[in-house]
């Protein structure tokens, strides 16, 4: 399916990560979501998951544990590390929501000064004992902001169970304010949110997924708008 994207030149393209972190609740399945500023650059008012932009020490952290193998081949499939995606997942998650996605385990003495990562992004975690899993995240959508937007993305978004938080999943305390009116939707219900269209369309890939049980597909939708025409496919399915 090929669609005619405008051709004007454009910003450049930067690496993103989100996690819609799942719970099962009276109503069924209930998803993480909040609603990002009237102020904001990009999808101002918009309910969105928890997520943002690669940082440089991403890629350097020292995991408790690593994606799963079906995860990690997926996400290969692109210039951007898997690991550099996992920690920008699991941080951005931290940072917007205050929840953790962490094992028991001792930061590195010579951590993050070789990184070149913010000391501060981790804190929390390293003051918990705790150090970032990346083994409940499953990659499950692809998408490229097409042109003509303030800022363009090329955003993976991981699906988990909020089982694997560590702590209470209802205490949003420590989260900073770039989302607000954090709350756990129903899955029937977040459609009728104010969402962007593509965050529709990957709560309707996602709710296919729990109603089978949280895993790793075998395939991943990918809508492509890195060039003059948008393309889908998904990543993983045979030549």
């Amino acid at each position: 399916m090929t669609v005619a994207a405008p051709s004007r030149p454009d910003l450049p393209i930067r690496d993103a990560a989100s996690v819609l972190l799942v719970r099962q609740g009276a109503a069924g399945p209930a998803v993480l979501m909040g609603q990002r500023g009237a102020a904001a650059a990009f999808m101002p008012s918009k309910f969105v998951f928890p997520g943002g932009a690669v940082d440089p020490g991403d890629a350097a952290l020292p995991f408790a544990a690593p994606l799963n193998q079906g995860c990690a081949a997926r996400l290969a499939v692109g210039d951007c590390p898997p690991a550099a995606l996992a920690g920008a997942a699991i941080r951005e998650l931290w940072e917007e929501t205050g929840l953790r996605l962490g094992r028991p385990g001792i930061w590195p003495g010579t951590w993050p000064a070789a990184t070149g990562t913010d000391p501060s992004d981790w804190a929390g975690f390293a003051e918990a004992g705790l150090l970032p899993d990346a083994s409940p995240l499953h990659f499950v959508f692809r998408a490229i902001t097409p042109p003509g937007r303030p800022r363009r993305f090329d955003a993976r978004f991981f699906l988990a169970d909020a089982e694997a938080v560590c702590g209470d999943p209802d205490d949003f305390r420590r989260a900073t304010d770039e989302l607000s009116f954090l709350h756990w939707v129903p899955l029937a219900e977040a459609r009728r949110l104010d969402l962007p269209f593509i965050t529709e369309v990957v709560l309707a890939e996602v709710a296919a997924l729990c109603a089978e049980g949280l895993h790793q597909p075998e395939t991943v939708p990918f809508f492509d708008n890195s060039g003059p025409v948008s393309t889908f496919r998904r990543i993983g399915a045979a030549a």
